[in-house]
């Protein structure tokens, strides 16, 4: 071919170059199993639109900056970028599909576009379409073959086969070799595609005319315009050796694991030569120009024609190697014959699958819901069948589980709920798995992390608190300090106190106590007055400073414990209605133990604080008179002489039990009068006097008494039951212990009533507390009676002390008179 026609050639192949360029520029795209795909040819130019993604995707264009979309390659290299003001796929580096995948008929680049907000995963395809910007090239420029001049016509040499590193259409296609008159040009077919160029013998070689025949062979590929590349065929006519060998087959195939390690036959080749001696002894050899790949992986026994392994195979790089054989012989010229070998390498599960972490939010609310996408991952294995197929689970229990998407691609989301108090953060432990015999895995951890929301109310220590404080506390300072926790975290943790409004007395509590609301300290306001208040509820709140926020409460009881601050008070005789004495009138008659009057007093404070005492601190004739220490009866030590003066006069002191003890006066002054009647004592002494009747009344009168005393004994037994079971504010059963109840407790508000009719016949002393009905204690007595009769009558409500007093200074009269009070003598009422 000459120059002028080889130009004409280039000029053609650069106008189908750039024909082909615009024609693809207009790009297609399908979307195939939910994939997209664009096709390009390569080689375009930086800048180039490959396609609209945002239009082809449904994206809204003005989202994707904030949405962050972004692209990831498996190829490694990044061929494009998307331009986020427009939603276009553009070109960013030259794409010359030769180099990304050789000469495989088709070429695919995978993308994976992610975006956030919420968390998608699309995948688009990028078809490379060759172009035919490579011509066709010879392993060698200059190729030498050497032909006997006794071969036959007919006879084939095989040439080597053009290169070309595009595909399809514009692989090679067709050979020419220059004109001359002893060879044609024939090519053979392949089965895998490739063309074999064949230099074939027309006419018999002539040593002497012509020894070395100088050809051309051009090989065209089939581009539009298309491209061409030569090789200078050398043929030297060889004298003698006429008889080359011949293989047994033109084509051999094996199949070799990639496991097979160095030394392992593979196959043996064959060849006959029909010359003898050293023209028929024939040795193997690789053809020349085999690729170095090749020449390190096998190996060729050169008398046996075995071929065995050389290196270590890996199906992955190169599943399948193709070479040329020659076998030579030893005749001078040597001739040799050539056959094809294919080795196919299978794959054995030699890899482990390898897990892709595409995207991962983290940290992630406690309170995210079921479904929630935390990452995208994909899994790598580059095995194939089943040793490339590849499955993901997690291999540890969490709220979380894998969703499967596109093939080898996963999700993984929440499965459960989320406690962070419980586990901050998760471990999430992914295994993939092969599908091999055996299986190979491999496991991958994913930190999750948990953002703390406020789902915890604050917990106080104690459901409720007791404290005590002592009646007239200095103001101001601390009672107690509740304290509560929260399992959150940062603002959701911190905690303040505050006191719920609520009553006591009708009054605020909190006029009665203040607390810190950083702490839980709880002051006073005041002091208090057990007199007045006993207990009170404070009910405290702990809220959290969360959004929205929570709280908790609890209840502190706070009990007033009581001190002695109160002196006993006089209720009887009353020195605010006779001034400071008391005047009392008995007989000269009076024997010993004669009931002059009673003294009684009452102290407003509890417990040990209120028990009260008498004692005479001064008199005028201290051997006369006594005053009993419980009770404050005044009674005559002795008769009464002529000798002692008319009139008496005692000062009583009562004192309380308390520490300090306080106390209190009163001054009694006693008039002995001649002649006082006393009929009570005078029945005394005819019930004394011996009756004079027989003997057989008396017997009657003895087993009368018996009788009532055992119908008077079941009746109280059974008044008792009764008053078990019923309320003790039954006014028809009250037992001995129910009286010194008042006594016991000293809760107690004290007040008197009269009954008057003319001279006092009888005074109550009622008791009662703040939280239970009162109880009244009456003694009915005669003006001039010694003993009183002691009974109960139902509870009555109590009244204010000081209007008691007011009514008892109003009703006294001016006659002598004994008084039987509520206070009944220790010894027999308390058990002490």
């Amino acid at each position: 071919m000459g120059f002028m026609e080889r130009g004409v050639m280039r000029n053609k192949l650069a106008a189908w170059q750039v024909f082909l360029w615009w024609h693809h520029f207009f790009l297609l795209w399908s979307t195939i199993d939910g994939q997209t795909r664009y096709s390009i040819p390569e080689e375009l130019k930086q800048g180039s639109v490959v396609g609209n993604l945002a239009k082809d995707l449904g994206l809204v264009v003005s989202e994707l900056y904030q949405r962050k979309l972004r692209i990831t390659s498996e190829a490694g290299k990044q061929y494009f970028s998307v331009d986020l003001g427009k939603g276009e796929l553009v070109v960013t580096d030259r794409i010359d599909r030769e180099e990304l995948c050789e000469q495989r008929p088709s070429c695919l680049l995978p993308l994976e576009l992610v975006i956030d907000n919420p968390l998608q995963l699309h995948r688009v395809e990028i078809e490379i379409q060759d172009t035919n910007d490579n011509s066709p090239s010879f392993p060698s420029k200059e190729k030498v073959v050497k032909i006997a001049e006794l071969v036959n016509t007919g006879a084939r040499f095989p040439l080597e086969s053009a290169q070309d590193p595009d595909v399809g259409t514009n692989s090679v296609r067709s050979y020419l070799i220059s004109k001359n008159d002893n060879f044609k040009l024939t090519v053979k077919n392949h089965k895998d595609g490739r063309k074999i160029p064949e230099l074939v013998l027309e006419k018999p070689l002539d040593r002497e005319k012509l020894p070395v025949h100088n050809l051309i062979l051009t090989a065209v590929d089939g581009g539009d315009p298309a491209r061409s590349g030569t090789s200078e065929i050398t043929v030297i006519v060889l004298d003698i050796n006429d008889n080359a060998p011949v293989f047994e087959r033109q084509l051999y195939e094996a199949n070799v694991s990639e496991k097979a390690t160095p030394g392992t036959e593979i196959l043996h080749l064959k060849a006959t030569d029909a010359d003898e001696g050293l023209n028929g002894e024939i040795e193997y050899f690789f053809a020349e120009q085999t690729p170095n790949l090749i020449l390190s992986l096998f190996d060729i026994v050169p008398s046996t024609g075995a071929i065995v392994v050389k290196g270590s195979l890996d199906h992955e790089t190169k599943s399948v190697h193709r070479f040329d054989v020659t076998a030579k012989d030893k005749g001078n010229p040597e001739m040799d014959g050539h056959c094809g070998v294919e080795i196919k390498v299978s794959d054995i599960n030699d890899n482990i699958p390898e897990i892709i972490v595409t995207s991962l939010t983290t940290p992630v609310p406690e309170d995210s819901a079921i479904g929630t996408v935390i990452a995208l991952l994909s899994a790598k294995d580059p095995d194939s069948g089943d040793n490339g197929k590849v499955t993901l689970s997690l291999s540890s229990k969490s709220p979380f589980r894998l969703n499967p998407s596109l093939s080898n691609h996963y999700s993984l989301v929440t499965n459960g709920p989320l406690d962070r108090e419980k586990n901050d953060q998760y471990s999430v432990k992914i295994r993939a798995t092969d599908a091999g015999k055996p299986p190979l895995s491999s496991e991958k951890v994913i930190i999750v992390e948990l953002l703390d929301v406020n789902d915890n109310p604050p917990v106080f220590s104690q459901s409720s608190y007791v404290i005590y404080v002592k009646e007239n506390y200095a103001p101001g300072k601390i009672l107690c300090s509740v304290s509560a926790t929260d399992a959150d975290l940062g603002e959701n943790a911190k905690i303040s106190y505050s006191i719920l409004d609520s009553k006591v007395q009708d009054v605020s509590v909190s006029s009665y106590v203040y607390i810190n609301s950083d702490n839980g300290s709880i002051y006073s306001m005041h002091s208090f007055d057990y007199e007045k208040l006993k207990v009170f509820e404070i009910r405290v709140q702990a809220r959290d400073q969360g959004s929205p926020s929570l709280s908790s409460n609890a209840t502190v009881h706070v009990f007033i414990l009581d001190q002695n601050d109160n002196a006993p008070a006089v209720i009887y005789p009353s020195s605010a209605a006779l001034g400071s004495l008391s005047h009392q009138r008995m007989p000269r008659s009076a024997k010993a133990g004669h009931l002059v009057t009673k003294v009684t007093a009452v102290d407003a404070d509890s417990g040990h604080n209120a028990w009260i005492s008498y004692k005479v601190s001064e008199a005028t004739d201290a051997s006369l008179f006594s005053v009993n220490l419980y009770t404050g009866e005044v009674r005559t030590k002795r008769a009464v002489s002529e000798q002692d003066d008319s009139s008496q006069r005692l000062l009583i002191e009562i004192k309380d039990d308390g520490e300090p003890v306080q106390s209190a006066t009163v001054t009694v002054s006693i008039l002995l009068e001649d002649g006082l009647h006393e009929p009570i004592l005078d029945l005394r002494q005819k019930a004394t006097e011996p009756s004079k009747k027989n003997g057989r009344i008396t017997l009657y009168l003895i087993l009368s008494l018996a009788s009532v005393s055992v119908l008077s004994l079941v009746t109280f037994l059974v008044l008792m039951v009764k008053c078990m079971r019923n309320s003790r504010s039954s006014a028809s059963c009250c037992t001995r212990r129910s009286d010194c109840d008042d006594y016991k407790n000293p809760n107690r508000n004290l007040q008197i009533q009269l009954n008057t009719d003319g001279p006092i016949k009888y005074v109550e002393v009622l008791g009662g507390d703040m939280l239970s009905q009162s109880q009244s204690f009456r003694s009915c007595m005669s003006p001039m009676s010694e003993y009183s009769d002691f009974t109960l009558i139902k509870p009555s409500s109590t009244s204010d002390f000081k209007e008691v007093i007011s009514v008892l200074d109003a009703s006294l009269p001016d006659s002598t008179w004994t008084f039987e009070s509520q206070q009944v003598s220790r010894k027999e009422h308390f058990n002490i």
